[in-house]
């Protein structure tokens, strides 16, 4: 009938102490006497007093330090994707091969168009120097009958046809140099036209920038390509970094240059990283400061994966105890202290892991000596 309500009766002492101010489990013993005397610890340990820092796990992702997003110059459809994400790429090498047909059939038509172009400077040339022999003679016939009327060997209306027949040869050969111009300049214009047809068709080819591995693909053979359309992103680098978002409160305690430790749960590892970047502008949905750290070359981290940048925030006096001292009861905690010569357990509430000891919230004052099997 004792054992039967001895777990209400230690209950009824955890509620009644965890009740006290601020919800802390203050310091005592049970008034389990008998349970403790049966005890018989096979290790002992002193709860520790230790200054630790408190620390603020700031969230982020990892990503490449430098990455290309690849997209296309021009509107064609896609014909083939030669890589997938994983891949090694060389610079230079091809990465997408777009439908060429409608930038080849526009190039043809820009040369054909410069072909015109120089036909019509020949035609123009051929006539300036047509018009050129024509003044010439029409201009040693006026010098003539001018001559020739001064001695009033000619009449003047010869005089005037002469005069006439030389100006408008000067004017045909003012006609066919501007003529020859403007050919000129049909040209330049079909050139550029031409230059550009040829641009284009070589953006049909989408070749890799510069040596990477192709990280994400958004595109399948079929699909459309258009400018400003992401194709390929392509991780230019081996080098990783964290981008972690940090509390506007906690922003002046990050300083650039500095080195902190990051989290990486998923592989159960913690690197060093030096803070190369604080963008200087606040999100005013989350209040938080985007933080961008480097990664050392670690095997198993990838872009994409979790990360916590981890921020000393402050020092705080702390009880430590061995993690094997805690025992569980359901949801309750306790561990065994020497009172005299018994051993009596003690309600606690711990915090964090530290290695192979655990952080002690309340339940507890320090320097007390402790049992545990």
């Amino acid at each position: 009938m004792k054992k039967k309500f001895l777990f209400p009766l230690l209950l009824f002492v955890f509620l009644i102490g965890f009740s006290c101010e601020n919800d802390k489990i203050q310091p005592g013993f049970s008034e389990d006497g008998a349970a403790g005397k049966q005890f018989n610890p096979e290790n002992i340990a002193t709860v520790e007093k230790q200054d630790v820092t408190r620390i603020y796990e700031a969230v982020g992702t990892i990503r490449p330090l430098t990455e290309s997003m690849i997209e296309s110059q021009v509107s064609a459809q896609v014909i083939k994707v030669l890589h997938v994400p994983g891949t090694a790429v060389k610079k230079g090498e091809l990465l997408i091969q777009l439908d060429a047909r409608r930038l080849t059939a526009q190039l043809k038509q820009a040369q054909e168009g410069l072909n015109v172009a120089k036909n019509q400077l020949k035609q123009a040339q051929k006539s300036m120097d047509e018009a050129k022999a024509g003044l010439d003679q029409t201009m040693a016939a006026y010098n003539r009958t001018q001559k020739l009327f001064k001695s009033a060997i000619v009449t003047s209306q010869k005089l005037e046809i002469d005069k006439s027949a030389f100006l408008q040869a000067k004017a045909r050969l003012e006609k066919s140099q501007e003529a020859e111009k403007s050919a000129k300049a049909s040209i330049r214009n079909a050139e550029e036209i031409v230059k550009e047809g040829r641009i284009a068709l070589g953006y049909s080819q989408i070749i890799a920038p510069a040596a990477g591995v192709v990280a994400k693909r958004m595109i399948d053979p079929g699909d459309i390509a258009v400018p400003g359309k992401p194709l390929l992103i392509i991780q230019t680098s081996g080098a990783l970094r964290l981008e972690a978002n940090v509390r506007e409160g906690l922003i002046s305690r990050v300083i650039i240059g500095n080195e902190y430790r990051i989290l990486i749960k998923t592989i159960g590892k913690t690197v060093q990283s030096r803070v190369e970047e604080i963008v200087p502008y606040a999100d005013p949905a989350t209040r938080t400061f985007l933080v961008k750290a480097t990664l050392p070359e670690t095997p198993g981290i990838y872009p994409g994966m979790f990360g916590r940048l981890l921020i000393p925030v402050e020092k705080k006096q702390t009880l430590l105890i061995p993690q094997k001292a805690v025992i569980q009861v359901g949801q309750l905690e306790l561990v065994y202290v020497k009172n005299n010569d018994t051993w009596q357990s003690v309600y606690i509430k711990t915090g964090k892991k530290l290695g192979d000891k655990i952080e002690v919230l309340a339940g507890l004052t320090g320097n007390e000596t402790i049992g545990y099997k």
